[in-house]
């Protein structure tokens, strides 16, 4: 099978009504900078012989979601860009073959069950310019990022629902006029988690090297014979749950592995660990062994550096929100990987959704007021018993009312922790021309409160948080020295 079904060059106004209407947004304002060259549909290699795959209790939820866009910047690569549009689509082609759900389409059964048909109707791949833009401009230190950056990414806007009609994913490599790179991807939330979609790329760039990346498992093992049905009677399907145009600041903040090791160990201090110039935290911890409402965490348990660095932002972003009342509610939640807490554990590559969101509740006086060590507790007394049993129980309340996962922060006190600094975003990724500069990800699933986590470039457990918040919040907590300290700008 040839891998490329159709071609088109812009400029032709024939581009727009291919696309499903993806391309108003990336031709207005300030993706003006940025255009599109081509576009073509990439077929697997070879015909499935996969069948139809059952969405999960885990993908359903994700209909209402955008799709995942994530990508990754590149130095100048030492190839002729022809080369490299050919090696890309050559072998996104055999990525195809092994991963044939990403060249499917959703389907709903007349009894309203949802599938995605492996039918090979194709991926979207596209060629972009940007000769007005430069790397430095893109990465600016000590900035927020750049509004061009959200036009470097494919079917911008689509949510998964749209996958019916939609690719189920798209790519577009996007040059720059010092001749580094973009890959940006798009791939639809209700197919793919995070741990998914780093397989899927991580494949992708094995291929480019030569290699035989290992197969995924598709075996639906993930509570994929439920009986729960997840409606849409008008047949539209459902809307984004948060508005998408209220005006944020994104901004990315870099954590060095000694800063996040610094932050566990205050997270994990006890009175034998307190020296005589710690007498602000003993004075605290002598506080506290006597209230009754203290978190404790056993002494053969440790607080983990992630649960910490996230204790120290919940701390941090809530201060900022300095409108809040002190007996509000503040909700953290954390998206965790449920393939290792189910019993018997799914395979480490599953292919699908296999996450739950982990919601922790205080009142904003005590995040805000307590120390590091009494919100980390809260957070991990969460994470570490969320297991088989709170898994199922999840499930089951789920499959009683079936519904879209509600992302957004209504009340303005919450705060939503996705991907992960774990994910293998620059080792795993080398095309062939060298490990990656940056990550970054698209305008999706952002709103007040929306984090996502990152390795940081150097590894060694540095961590980079991509942080939204309204305006006003992000400049309060750019002037908070506690929280800047941390931050290696």
């Amino acid at each position: 099978m040839s891998p490329i079904l159709s071609t088109f060059h812009h400029p032709s106004l024939a581009a727009a009504s291919l696309i499903n209407g993806g391309l108003s947004s990336i031709f207005s304002s300030p993706a003006a900078a940025v255009s599109v060259v081509s576009r073509c549909t990439v077929y697997p290699d070879r015909r499935s012989d996969l069948g139809d795959l059952l969405l999960s209790v885990s993908d359903l939820p994700m209909l209402s979601c955008h799709y995942i866009q994530k990508g990754l910047f590149f130095s100048s690569p030492p190839i002729p860009v022809a080369s490299l549009l050919s090696l890309l689509t050559s072998s996104l082609s055999r990525a195809l073959s092994i991963f044939p759900a990403l060249a499917g389409r959703l389907c709903t059964l007349p009894d309203g069950r949802i599938l995605v048909s492996c039918n090979d109707a194709g991926a979207e791949f596209s060629h972009a310019t940007a000769a007005s833009l430069s790397l430095p401009d893109l990465l600016p230190p000590s900035a927020d990022v750049p509004p061009a950056v959200k036009s470097l990414f494919p079917l911008d806007g689509s949510i998964s629902f749209h996958g019916h009609t939609r690719p189920l994913a798209a790519f577009q490599l996007t040059e720059f006029a010092d001749g580094a790179v973009f890959l940006g991807a798009a791939v639809n939330h209700a197919v793919v988690d995070g741990t998914s979609f780093w397989n899927f790329l991580n494949a992708w760039a094995e291929l480019c090297r030569g290699g035989d990346p290992a197969k995924p498992d598709f075996h639906r093992n993930y509570f994929g014979g439920s009986k729960a049905v997840l409606c849409f009677p008008d047949g539209r399907g459902p809307e984004v749950t948060f508005p998408v145009n209220a005006p944020l600041r994104e901004r990315i903040f870099h954590f060095s592995r000694e800063t996040v090791l610094e932050l566990k160990s205050r997270a994990n201090r006890r009175t034998k660990n307190v020296v005589a110039g710690d007498s602000k935290d003993a004075e605290v911890y002598g506080k506290q062994t006597h209230d009754p409402k203290t978190v404790e965490v056993n002494d053969e348990e440790e607080i983990s550096s992630f649960q910490s660095l996230c204790a120290h932002v919940w701390r941090s972003v809530t201060r900022a929100r300095t409108r809040l009342p002190a007996e509000a509610i503040t909700t953290f939640r954390i998206a965790v990987n449920c393939r290792h807490r189910v019993v018997p554990p799914v395979a480490a590559n599953y292919f699908g959704n296999a996450i739950q969101s982990i919601p922790t509740k205080a009142a904003v006086g005590e995040v805000a007021g307590r120390d590091l060590r009494w919100v980390a507790a809260l957070l991990h007394r969460s994470v570490a018993g969320h297991g088989d049993e709170a898994v199922r129980r999840g499930v089951a309340e789920w499959e009683a009312a079936p519904r879209c996962f509600p992302l957004g922060n209504p009340d303005g006190a919450g705060l939503t922790m996705g991907s992960s600094h774990r994910f293998p975003m620059y080792e795993g990724n080398d095309f062939g021309w060298g490990r990656p500069t940056a990550v970054r990800s698209g305008r999706a699933n952002k709103f007040d409160g929306k984090m996502s986590a990152f390795p940081g470039h150097e590894g060694g457990g540095s961590v980079e948080l991509e942080v939204c918040l309204t305006p006003e919040t992000m400049a309060a907590l750019l002037r908070d020295e506690e929280f800047t300290s941390y931050v290696s700008m």
